[in-house]
């Protein structure tokens, strides 16, 4: 038998939160449609590829009267990277549909999208959903990253579908998974195929949100335990007085994470990436600026301090963004050649081939960076910039230039750096209060609209800043987030990525406040994330939320 800590223990038995509209079941819910909605962008394009469900109403649910609802058999797939919070949408959905009717089912696709097209399901049962109440992870049914594109899977789906008596699917992932979704929703309505899919925003870097989705769930936890980690490590820093601390930390697309990181932790440095590519900055100018802060820090006694680094900096400098790209060009015509020589000559080889300005860059870098560029390629052929070890990078261009420094006489200080990267220790925490009670209620949501016959929508539960009988349930169509982008050589409709808004409050914020912790000790440690005790240490919201709401 699996040991089950205290702590889960105790979770298990916490009672999530729901908006009013949902509380006497789905059966009891009224749905209030708004105007015809439209993407962001592309809306002739988009439209063309959606005729069956572009254009679809906003919902609002309110609290009905409740009346007699048939039995449903639903699947669910968990689709992409884990993220706190996926197994409470699981048991919202499981309850929102017990509450239709006690006979409706629900099946599980194992290895997430994968497990619909191969058939490999089990049927969730009270007993399974019980065990996975307010825990983190996605271990209940797994996850995969398989795309469901093309015709041949979602006919593969479609006959699974039928064999267990499927009428409904909700696929909860990021906004590759739910753009999915969306073509799954499109294909089955046009094929009249019988089958509604719903989505829910699952994410922990926080990029998949607007007007109406507000947060994606899995953020709220993976920041309070990565601002934990920043946390005891300045309190270290602040003890022992000796270390620059480098973090790198998830968000390749964005920096939502590390900006709501420095808002709860107050480091010495914090890089935007979206500032970044706003100012057009090189790597020299983001070198100079954290080269100048621990010289001030140094010249006040204090050689140590904290930097967050975003996983995806180096795509949002420009100069960077165009190596690569060269880089990606260079390598593919120059692939045999390149192949036959040796390590050294390999770094030469892409120097003197370079354009003159991208050859001072690749040469302004670090050996061992040069080559992660050159030698670290995906199977297409390129860069692949996840596995770019940035936080080192920078600990070393700051390194040398600060020797460089010392030797003109400009710097007195001492500099012994430490790297780190978070990620993978906040995607499976248990989920925290705010996300246990969000995630069950996207759930529950998503069974009232398959319930009320929508398909291609994502469920959303709003307002959530303020108490649970204040928040707005409901849901928007998934191609009201969509717009035409270029992904492989081809025009490809995808959820747009919300990006750092550096005229939010969020960002204002931050830059109010970094001119003073970049010099000043001003650390705040927020510790662990807790579950029981008085509501404002339990019940709290992210920065980002409470500054976009506010």
């Amino acid at each position: 038998m699996t040991f089950v800590s205290p702590l889960q223990k105790a979770r298990l038995q916490y009672k999530p939160k729901l908006p009013v509209a949902l509380r006497n079941g789905v059966a009891a819910v009224k749905n209030v449609e708004g105007a015809p909605t439209q993407s962001v962008a592309d809306q002739d394009r988009i439209q063309a590829l959606f005729p069956n469900t572009y254009g679809s109403p906003q919902v609002v649910f309110e609290a009905g009267s409740a009346r007699p609802a048939p039995a449903i058999n639903v699947g669910v797939i968990l689709s992409g990277g884990q993220a706190p919070g996926g197994h409470n949408v699981i048991a919202g959905l499981f309850d929102g549909i017990k509450s239709l009717h006690p006979d409706s089912r629900l099946y599980g696709f194992l290895k997430g999208p994968d497990g619909l097209v191969k058939n490999e399901y089990i049927e969730l049962t009270a007993d399974i959903i019980n065990a996975y109440r307010n825990t983190g992870g996605f271990d209940m049914i797994g996850s995969g990253r398989t795309k469901l594109e093309k015709t041949e899977q979602f006919e593969a789906g479609k006959a699974n579908c039928a064999k267990l008596g499927i009428s409904a699917l909700v696929i909860i992932g990021g906004d590759e998974s739910n753009t999915n979704a969306c073509l799954l929703a499109e294909y089955y309505q046009a094929t009249k195929a019988g089958i509604n899919v719903i989505g829910c925003p699952k994410t922990i870097d926080g990029d998949l949100k607007n007007e109406f989705i507000e947060a994606s769930f899995g953020f709220d936890t993976a920041c309070r335990v990565y601002s934990e980690l920043i946390g005891n490590i300045q309190r270290d820093a602040n003890s022992a007085k000796k270390y620059w601390h480098f973090i790198k930390l998830m968000g390749r697309s964005a920096s939502h994470i590390a900006l709501e990181c420095a808002l709860q932790t107050h480091p010495n440095v914090c890089i935007i990436s979206e500032e970044v590519a706003a100012q057009k900055q090189t790597i020299a100018d983001i070198v100079d600026y954290i080269t100048s802060v621990v010289a001030q820090r140094a010249a006040k006694g204090c050689n140590f301090g904290v930097a967050l680094i975003p996983e995806g900096l180096i795509e949002f400098i420009p100069e960077m963004k165009n190596l690569i790209a060269e880089l990606n060009d260079l390598l593919a015509h120059e692939e045999k050649v390149f192949a036959d020589l040796d390590q050294e000559d390999k770094l030469k080889f892409v120097a003197d081939k370079l354009d003159e300005s991208l050859a001072r860059t690749f040469k302004s870098l670090p050996a061992a960076i040069q080559l992660q560029l050159c030698l670290d390629r995906d199977p297409h052929g390129n860069v692949q910039v996840s596995l770019i070890e940035t936080e080192k990078l920078l600990a070393e261009m700051v390194g040398a230039k600060l020797k460089a420094m010392k030797e003109a006489g400009t710097y007195r200080g001492k500099f012994s750096t430490q790297a780190h990267f978070f990620g993978y220790e906040g995607r499976c925490a248990a989920p925290s209060n705010y996300d246990a009670d969000y995630c069950y209620s996207l759930g529950y949501n998503a069974a009232a609209l398959l319930h009320a016959g929508k398909t291609g929508y994502m469920s959303s539960v709003r307002n959530t800043t303020q108490p649970a009988d204040q928040w707005i349930a409901g849901g928007i169509p998934i191609t009201m987030m969509m717009n035409m982008e270029r992904r492989h050589g081809a025009d490809k409709p995808v959820i747009r990525k919300a990006l750092v808004e550096l005229d939010g409050n969020p960002f204002r914020t931050f830059a109010a406040g970094r001119d003073q912790w970049a010099v000043e000790t001003d650390y705040v440690y927020p510790g662990p994330i807790q579950y029981f005790g008085p509501a404002e240490v339990c019940d709290l919201i992210t920065k980002t939320l409470e500054l976009e709401q506010a």
